[in-house]
């Protein structure tokens, strides 16, 4: 029974909670009203991609944005080719970060990305793992220069890490509840679910970095420092996409709510898995164990975890960032602007969210 006094989004989530997961019809993403001054994006390999194309495309609605394993905003610039030769590997040579600030530039003069003013405003954190082999470490570089030319000032906004003998993918830390040791790949070749059993919480160094004072968090976040978290309280729900269907968008996206956050007023993470770290793939590993739950319980935020589908197109379900959702009707296909269509679908999902709340 739902107390009478239980405001709206409580409501809202009560009801959402009831709706059973193995239900032929998943409930619809909740409108929670959360805030949406203190929004930001975490995402790793093309998720990575993905919330730097996010942030560019709408600085003014984040506040920080943190990137794992991935290289320059825009960098394979609408081609597969370069893609794989520059923003993979640097076979075709380094990305050419004056051509992709002109690429920026002409976007603004279409109001396709935000203004400079708002970018020089975004808080940033960007990591790479020096034995990365499936995206050269030297592209982490190149993004954090990027960045560093975007921000009023870098020294202060944007911290650049690398971890010494680290692969691809998600570094994770001691977790009350840690995934089956047959899920994590191997801190240096990475591999399986792309979440590294390295000892080392990412998410939280990350999450702390974008939301505290520098000064706090400069040591909180060394591998082995922490003790393992509690359990994060709160519920993970699982929803239907269809209200935002576009190509390369799964039926349904995951959902983590705190319990202070069920009377909403909390603010809003977006987190956006790697190639191969959707739930089509790996289930449910990376929404509970990436290490953002815990954080998030734990500072009241909600996160949201989208999720990518695999297709002929996109065999690995990896987030759009070369073209592939816009290619087959676009010469020049717009996926890094305020016009890409799933840049449009997520964003659409954060402003749901941060809709008032109003009883089911």
């Amino acid at each position: 029974m739902i107390p009478s006094s239980l405001p709206a989004a409580g409501l809202v989530l009560a009801a959402f909670v009831a709706a059973p997961a193995a239900a032929d019809a998943l409930p619809e993403l909740p409108r929670l009203g959360l805030s949406g001054s203190d929004t930001s994006v975490i995402g790793v390999s093309s998720g990575g991609y993905m919330a730097t194309q996010l942030a560019v495309a709408w600085p003014e609605r984040f506040q920080g944005l943190a990137v794992l394993g991935t290289g320059p905003w825009s960098c394979a610039q609408g081609t597969l080719r370069r893609a794989l030769g520059q923003c993979m590997t640097t076979r075709l040579g380094p990305p050419p970060l004056d051509e992709l600030e002109q690429r920026l530039a002409g976007y603004r003069e279409h109001d396709r990305v935000g203004s400079a003013e708002a970018l020089a405003e975004l808080r940033a954190f960007v990591w790479h793992g020096n034995a990365d082999e499936t995206v050269a470490p030297a592209l982490g570089a190149a993004l954090a220069e990027q960045l560093a030319g975007w921000l009023a000032d870098p020294e202060a906004q944007l911290r650049f890490v690398t971890s010494d003998n680290v692969g691809h993918g998600w570094p994770i830390g001691q977790q009350a509840t840690p995934p089956p040791a047959t899920e994590l790949g191997d801190c240096r070749q990475g591999g399986g679910t792309h979440l590294l059993g390295c000892d080392q919480d990412l998410a939280g160094e990350a999450m702390a970095w974008l939301h505290n004072a520098p000064s706090e968090t400069n040591e909180a976040a060394e591998p082995g420092a922490n003790e393992a978290p509690e359990a994060p309280a709160g519920d993970l729900l699982h929803f239907d996409q269809g209200d935002f269907a576009v190509k390369g968008l799964d039926d349904s996206g995951y959902l983590f709510v705190p319990e202070a956050c069920n009377e909403g007023g909390c603010a809003l993470t977006v987190a956006l898995h790697g190639c191969g770290m959707g739930a089509e793939q790996i289930g449910e590993t990376f929404v509970r164990h990436s290490g953002l739950n815990e954080w998030a319980a734990a500072h009241d935020r909600v996160v949201l975890y989208p999720q990518a589908e695999t297709s002929l197109a996109n065999p690995q379900g990896c987030w759009d960032w070369w073209g592939f959702a816009e290619s087959t009707w676009q010469l020049h296909p717009l996926h890094d602007t305020r016009e890409g269509t799933q840049v449009r679908a997520l964003m659409a999902m954060i402003e749901r969210l941060q809709e008032a709340a109003t009883p089911p």
